[in-house]
Formats: C-alpha cells, sequence, structure tokens
C-alpha cells in the first residue's frame, strides 16, 4: 500500500473557504494531525473513524515540538496510514511546512501539499480591503509580528508608501509596532486595519491608523494587522455571520 501524507491548508477559519480537493484529502484521512487555530466546524468534516490530534504550537505555550510531530507524520504513513496533517491558513506560509517537507523526504514518505487561503487573504476580503491597488499599492509584503520585532534593522528596506503591508501575529502590544512602522518612514496618518479571527462568526475588524494604534485595545487572536493605504477601503459594518444566501439577498436590494 502507497503510503501519503498530506499537508493541507484550512484556510482563515470559514469551513465554506475550504477547496475541494482540501475536503477530499479529510474524508480519505485515517489520522488527522492539526493545529491549535483550526476551528471545530472543519474538524466535524474528519470521519468518525479517523484518529485526530491536535499538534498546535500556539506562541509562548508549546506542549508538542516538531521534531515529534515530524515523527508523528513518519511513524503514521510508514504503518500504511494516510495522513492529513492540516494547518490554518496556508501550509506554505508561516506554517513550518518547510520543516516538515525536510523530514518526509528523508524518510522517502510520499507527500502532497494542498493548499489554502492564507490569512492575509481571507481578512482582506471579510474587510474588504484590496491588497494592490493601481494607484495606491503595487508591492504586497507577509511579516510575521513574532520574526519582526526582532528584526527591527530589516524595516526600512522592507516597507515604503507604495506597499501594502500585512504583519501576521502582531501581538498584543502595538505600540512597539506602530514605533517600528515609524521608524521605517511611515507617517503616522497611514491607515491600517486588524482583523481578528476572519471569516468566523466571532470576526472583528478595526480600521485605525499608525498613529493611533498604540491606544487600539488588543484584539482576540488570531489576529493580524493590514498597513498602507489601501486599508482606508475596511468596512466595520459586514457582519461576519452572514450567510451566502443573505448576501444574495443584500446584493439583489442595492
Amino acid at each position: 500500500m502507497k503510503t501519503m501524507v498530506y499537508l493541507v491548508g484550512a484556510g482563515p477559519g470559514d469551513p465554506e473557504l475550504l477547496t475541494v480537493k482540501a475536503l477530499r484529502a479529510l474524508r480519505e484521512a485515517d489520522v488527522v494531525l492539526h493545529d491549535d487555530l483550526v476551528g471545530p466546524e472543519i474538524l466535524k468534516l474528519v470521519p468518525a473513524t479517523a484518529n485526530v490530534q491536535n499538534v498546535g504550537k500556539r506562541y509562548g505555550r508549546n506542549h508538542i515540538t516538531q521534531d515529534q510531530i515530524n515523527s508523528l507524520m513518519v511513524n503514521f504513513a510508514m504503518a500504511g496510514l494516510t495522513v492529513v496533517r492540516l494547518k490554518a491558513g496556508d501550509p506554505l506560509i508561516f506554517g513550518r511546512a518547510g520543516e516538515e517537507i525536510e523530514a518526509l523526504r528523508r524518510a522517502q514518505i510520499c507527500f502532497e501539499i494542498i493548499p489554502g487561503i492564507t490569512a492575509a487573504l481571507g481578512a482582506a476580503a471579510a474587510a474588504q480591503i484590496p491588497l494592490t491597488h493601481r494607484q495606491l499599492a503595487s508591492r504586497l509584503i507577509l511579516l510575521t509580528g513574532h520574526r519582526a520585532l526582532g528584526a527591527r534593522d530589516d524595516w526600512r528596506s522592507l516597507i515604503s508608501a507604495d506597499a501594502t503591508l500585512v504583519l501576521y501575529m502582531p501581538g498584543e502590544d502595538y505600540s512597539e509596532i506602530a514605533s517600528q512602522l515609524q521608524a521605517a518612514g511611515l507617517h503616522r496618518t497611514t491607515p491600517c486595519a486588524l482583523i481578528s479571527q476572519t471569516t468566523t462568526a466571532a470576526q472583528q475588524i478595526h480600521q485605525t491608523t499608525i498613529g493611533e494604534l498604540p491606544e487600539v485595545a488588543p484584539l482576540a487572536s488570531p489576529a493580524l494587522l493590514i498597513v498602507g493605504a489601501v486599508a482606508e477601503f475596511a468596512t466595520q459594518t459586514l457582519s461576519p455571520q452572514l450567510g451566502q444566501s443573505e448576501l444574495i439577498n443584500c446584493w439583489a436590494q442595492i
């Protein structure tokens, strides 16, 4: 029997944003190793016969190491089981997929990567923010807040007024982020938007500016920060609980 591991992106939270291929892999899985951020609505799609394990590593609260996750994938696959390594967002963006790819290749395990909608795209869509714009933004930069806080010297070379910056995991103290953005050359009036728990019923969208960012109360994790002129497009009124049929009716009435 050919062993197989699927590195699957679960998307930003809404189960309807799973790809058809991701759904097929979940339904065929014998084992699902999932992140903390994969919600219960998505896990309900896994067969009751599958072995489902939470192998999440939230910042500062790791209960399992990456090496242990790698070993689980390899051992289950070598036992002849179909394994889904289920990651929030897209596995190739801040998902540590590189380390898992290396482990699977060393063990000569067949694997396939099934991409998902990364949080930046899900949050931008939910907040109705165009990440690029012909007049406002010709570049898109993705950074992680935890890495960025230790790489202050790199910010000036990365960030410019014609770029949209998406900062994953900005933490709970936004004052440091605001200081670094201004030190990199962005004006304190530059628009930005915080989006929390995007595409879920608990979604929050808060539009502000870099100068006002330190005064914003921390939003629930997971959150991300979109910075740049395009953040001016952000809506704070669209309900995340609006269903597809309601959206269709909404547009029909306009």
